[in-house]
């Protein structure tokens, strides 16, 4: 298993503006990226969205600006899966939060495309060790977590 700590990302240019460059979608949200209550994401508006589904959206954003896009070529990841892993709300004075926190997973795109290669060059060959294959792709594998905090009080109250 291997191990990579990550910069924070920063707001400073409005999280909404951000999602909308990167992504080109536009979603009624403000604040930061939810690293703490005080840096929470707040969610105006759900368009159509259930709201699990727009903060696991919203977190897998997160995830790929992270460990993909505002890093150098050699060190982006790929294969990028996120997993609810805990779920608690709490109020507090007039607000209310959902603080999730979200398995997340990843390889280094290089070695991603090895094994894919790898794979499709070896799938039709009988003695081709596909569990050993995937045993690699185990450990190629980044397992960390995150915990994203959003404030839900314009959705649910």
């Amino acid at each position: 298993m291997i191990e990579q700590h990550f910069k924070k990302l920063s707001a400073s240019d409005g999280i909404r503006t951000i999602i909308q460059s990167a992504f080109t979608v536009d979603l009624d949200i403000s604040g930061g990226w939810g690293y703490s209550q005080e840096d929470a994401l707040i969610i105006h508006d759900l368009a159509t969205y259930p709201l699990t589904q727009l903060q696991h959206t919203l977190a897998s954003m997160h995830a790929h600006l992270q460990m993909q896009m505002t890093l150098p070529k050699e060190t982006r990841f790929g294969a990028i899966n996120l997993n609810e892993i805990k779920r608690e709300q709490i109020k507090s004075d007039i607000r209310i939060y959902d603080i999730i926190t979200f398995q997340i997973t990843g390889i280094l795109e290089s070695t991603y495309a090895s094994l894919i290669e790898e794979y499709k060059q070896n799938q039709e060959n009988k003695d081709f060790d596909v569990a050993g294959h995937f045993q690699k792709r185990k450990e190629a594998t980044l397992v960390r977590e995150e915990t994203i905090w959003f404030d839900v009080t314009e959705v649910i109250s």
